[in-house]
């Protein structure tokens, strides 16, 4: 099998694979009360680390490989999945040697490091917004529960 991200859920995977994140974006179903409290300015997409994962996010050399779309399937529409089960072979490759300057060069993303990641996570999973948890096992636990508003 072969995945692939469809193209405008591409910043949710321009991490190190074992990096542990938190990524959401507002749907046609999302409230404007669930707007307003986790999306900012003209941000229509978040990505949130771990302050942990800073320095290895820095240093971290990735490479992108374009396919032809023709050949996948969409596995999960949220996510931007695609699956083909036959050998694809990468149209492009592109090397990106500094991941929060390739995140912070599209201007619809919102980069959030944050000491813990369970705590928005939890909050998330229970609003009206599309959402992808990823790798959160490598996350730290949530430290304490929440005294107020998170964000």
């Amino acid at each position: 099998m072969v995945f692939a991200i469809a193209g405008q859920l591409l910043h949710n995977y321009l991490l190190p694979r074992d990096c542990p994140r938190v990524t959401y974006y507002a749907n046609s179903a999302t409230t404007s009360q669930d707007r307003d409290r986790f999306l900012c300015g003209s941000a229509t997409h978040v990505v949130a680390i771990e302050t942990a994962w800073f320095h290895r996010v820095n240093t971290t050399i990735l490479y992108s490989y374009e396919f032809p779309a023709g050949l996948f399937t969409l596995l999960d529409e949220t996510a931007g999945y695609y699956i083909s089960y036959q050998p694809v072979h990468p149209i492009a490759v592109r090397r990106i040697d500094n991941v929060f300057d390739e995140l912070l060069s599209l201007d619809y993303i919102e980069l959030r490091i944050l000491p813990e990641l369970r705590t928005l996570g939890n909050a998330v999973i229970a609003s009206t917004l599309s959402y992808s948890l990823i790798r959160m096992r490598n996350a730290k636990p949530q430290s304490r529960p929440p005294a107020g508003p998170v964000f």
